[in-house]
């Protein structure tokens, strides 16, 4: 298993609920097809270098996590899917 760092900015407007069900949904979605999540980080609302969507902040969250090279692609199409998610990088650590 290799192990990668997902980055991803969830919109301004979602609630703390909301906010913490996407973030389930995705530690959920390793952990269903074998991998692993070590840790999540929640970095909080923080101002964005550039408007995205007419939006000047996003609520940032890492998310490292160990799985098989496949599963990648199928978590950037559940990502690209997700409402209330404005951008996402994942690398590999």
């Amino acid at each position: 298993m290799t192990k990668y760092d997902m980055l991803y900015i969830l919109a301004p407007e979602l609630e703390e609920e909301a906010r913490e069900v996407i973030i389930k949904k995705f530690e959920d979605l390793v952990t269903a097809n074998g991998g692993v999540v070590e840790k999540t980080d929640r970095w909080g609302m923080k101002k964005l270098q550039y408007p995205i969507n007419y939006k000047t902040e996003g609520y940032y969250v890492v998310m490292t996590f160990e799985s098989g090279k496949d599963f990648v692609v199928e978590m950037k199409r559940v990502v690209g899917i997700t409402d209330g998610i404005m951008r996402r990088l994942i690398t590999k650590a």
